[in-house]
């Protein structure tokens, strides 16, 4: 799919829609990106003037306080540039998912937006959680009472679920990444989002996903890219602000019911916990894992297999 027909993504319509909830937005749609992430935080970085700033995962940030603020002033430049962007990439060459890895996308085939905005929540904790939640309910609304087409595996990525079996929860269908910068006074969240909408037309696209991959026109066969993005960008947003309020806890219930790891042996990265059953997720978002004892694992230590 090197050549492909500009999508129509009715950029204008869409910051309508959400500059009210977002006062001061700006919406871009670029042809090729690298990622969309790293331009997000790259563009953070020079409003602050830090060009070498850290960047951090919302995982590193809840045992610890955050001292934001910088006698440091960029020259000609405002340092407290926190208006939110939403940048969309037809095509990301170098999307990036947890823990360094590759995100795979074809152009026009497959949909990755940031969304750039500062936050300041009482706790991050359970965040990419309430995020997938969102996009998984606005994708697959009548799987929030019946048996859900979209799953959701601790802690970022979205199933299709293909069946009930316990061996087989579902094969992978978008991931989430999020990241945070400080920017002047204030903490800019990116929240990054990978879907796949088309199917990939090689086989060895899937090479190393053990559990395959999986996309959108599974479940609705016309949709696109656009449709989807208009779907879920606004209750992505009221998700992100709710989550701001109120933090994962209200949504406990409501993930337990898409979440594919619960009652799944697992394997994991964690130095001492290598595998056990997974239990579900506690009000803070963290995994359960019973392996003699109960242990919880918290998003952004370990990595999870079933």
């Amino acid at each position: 799919m090197s050549d492909f027909e500009h999508l129509q993504w009715g950029a204008e319509a869409l910051w309508k829609q959400l500059e009210p909830l977002l006062p001061g937005l700006s919406v871009e749609v670029v042809a090729r990106a690298d990622s969309t992430n790293s331009r997000l935080i790259a563009r953070a970085r020079d409003a602050a003037g830090q060009p070498d700033a850290p960047i951090s995962v919302p995982a590193e940030l809840q045992n610890r306080s955050e001292v934001v603020g910088s006698a440091y002033r960029p020259l000609g430049r405002r340092s407290d540039d926190t208006m939110p962007y939403l940048l969309v990439a037809e095509h990301q060459t170098e999307g990036r998912g947890r823990m360094g890895r590759d995100w795979r996308a074809l152009p026009g085939a497959s949909l990755t937006f940031s969304l750039a905005l500062p936050m300041a929540p009482r706790q991050w904790s359970g965040m990419s959680l309430a995020v997938g939640l969102a996009i998984a309910q606005a994708l697959d609304p009548d799987g929030s009472a019946n048996a859900p087409r979209i799953g959701l595996k601790w802690p970022n990525d979205l199933w299709l679920c293909d069946t009930a079996a316990a061996l087989c929860p579902g094969r992978k269908l978008g991931g989430i990444l999020i990241e945070t910068i400080t920017v002047g006074d204030s903490r800019m969240c990116v929240v990054g989002i990978g879907l796949n909408v088309c199917p990939f037309p090689s086989p060895t696209l899937n090479e190393g996903l053990s559990q395959g991959i999986a996309c959108l026109q599974e479940i609705e066969p016309d949709i696109t890219p656009p449709l989807v993005l208009a779907r879920v960008a606004e209750p992505l947003v009221r998700a992100l602000h709710d989550f701001e309020r109120r933090g994962f806890a209200p949504l406990a219930a409501a993930y337990a019911r898409r979440d594919v790891l619960r009652g799944q042996a697992v394997t994991t990265t964690h130095s001492e916990v290598e595998g056990g059953v997974a239990e579900g997720v506690d009000d803070d978002g963290a995994l359960r894992v019973r392996s003699g004892q109960l242990h919880r694992l918290v998003s952004g230590e370990v990595s999870v297999r079933v």
